[in-house]
């Protein structure tokens, strides 16, 4: 395994070789990051894929891109799998330091292995229940599950996957799946026991820190049954891990056709105020990395004539949603699916144009 993590030295270092990029670094997690950021989420589970996606990490890491976002889950591991060889190759030959990047996995959901198994439950049954990894009613929608003990096994799993002994963040992966099952105050208390795992592992120095990656919990109003509460998230790790906890950084889609993060003032503060996601995350804190940018291909051709005048000198829909959801206030870090060398280089073109300007912003907030 790789030792080291990302630190503020090793990525202000990797900053200053791309000042073709203004404005493109900023500080996450008291590192320098890139505003675009790589994810590995879509495509098939066969060896022209991981090829694929090695050419595509490996132009992006060495493009600009040090952020690389991924899941134990994603292509039955092959992604991170993948994410493991060429950070190794990289380093090896001396083109990258193990500081430079960032890397973020999650684990909540069940993972396959390399492939879906011919007989699916009797796999999860030799895998996950008869090693006592996964006890009866752990399991959420057959699916997820959040028990110290399964994500005890799922980092060491990812772990070993990235061939990396730290991994800089880690994600409870959609932890709003376990309220279609279980009530509000118990999903609070399993929320608790992970983060008390979690916190643990930073101790052990397996992990950097922690959050929580979503797709609904975060995007609903209050009243609905898989809303999540940054205030309660945040106090329930303060409950475990006190001041210095480390619940550092959240994610959620945020993109021209899900703006809910900036436009939907559903999260309440201590003092009562109602703001939206972004400037809750804002006043406590928490780095937000934003998925689906690009809405897996759908914003990426026939958008609005007027975004050609909001975001000037890009060329194409795909660059444009990428510039809207880099210059939002509030966003660390907009992560785009990109599982080829060419759709990584048109993407960071993107970066040679500065963030768009508050101004420019304004115009699509809502009241």
């Amino acid at each position: 395994m790789l030792n080291e993590h990302a630190t503020a030295e090793g990525t202000a270092a990797y900053a200053r070789r791309f000042a073709v990029y203004p404005q493109n670094y900023r500080s996450v997690l008291n590192c320098s990051i890139s505003s675009l950021g790589i994810g590995t989420y879509l495509g098939e589970e066969d060896a022209a894929t991981d090829e694929a996606y090695f050419a595509a990490l490996r132009a992006a890491v060495t493009g600009g891109i040090n952020l690389i976002d991924t899941a134990v889950n994603y292509r039955c591991q092959r992604s991170e799998r993948v994410i493991g060889r060429v950070l190794n190759e990289l380093i090896r030959n001396g083109e990258l330091k193990r500081n430079h990047v960032m890397v973020a996995t999650k684990g909540g959901y069940i993972p396959f292995d390399e492939s879906m198994p011919a007989n699916p439950r009797v796999w999860f049954e030799d895998n996950f229940i008869r090693p006592g990894i996964i006890a009866q009613g752990d399991l959420v929608q057959g699916m997820h599950c959040m028990t110290p003990r399964y994500l005890g096994a799922m980092l060491e799993l990812s772990r070993s996957n990235l061939q990396l002994q730290t991994l800089d963040i880690y994600y409870i992966h959609n932890p709003e799946t376990q309220l279609a099952e279980i009530t509000r105050d118990e999903s609070m208390a399993r929320t608790r026991n992970a983060f008390e795992f979690l916190e643990q592992a930073v101790e052990r120095g397996q992990i950097g820190c922690y959050g929580v990656a979503t797709w609904n919990g975060f995007r609903l109003r209050s009243g609905e049954r898989a809303y999540l509460s940054l205030t309660e998230l945040v106090n329930a790790a303060h409950d475990v891990g006190g001041s210095s906890h480390h619940f550092k950084v959240i994610q959620l889609p945020y993109n021209l056709a899900m703006t809910e993060a900036l436009s939907l003032r559903n999260q309440r503060l201590a003092d009562g105020s109602q703001v939206s996601l972004l400037a809750a995350a804002d006043a406590m804190g928490i780095a937000v990395c934003t998925s689906a940018t690009l809405l897996q291909g759908q914003l990426t051709s026939r958008l609005p004539a007027m975004l050609q005048t909001a975001f000037p000198g890009l060329e194409s829909d795909a660059q444009r949603s990428i510039q809207f959801a880099r210059s939002t206030p509030g966003v660390s870090v907009a992560l785009v699916g990109m599982s080829s060398a060419a759709h990584v280089a048109h993407n960071l073109a993107t970066l040679r144009c500065p963030p768009a300007p508050d101004s420019v912003m304004r115009l699509f907030t809502s009241g």
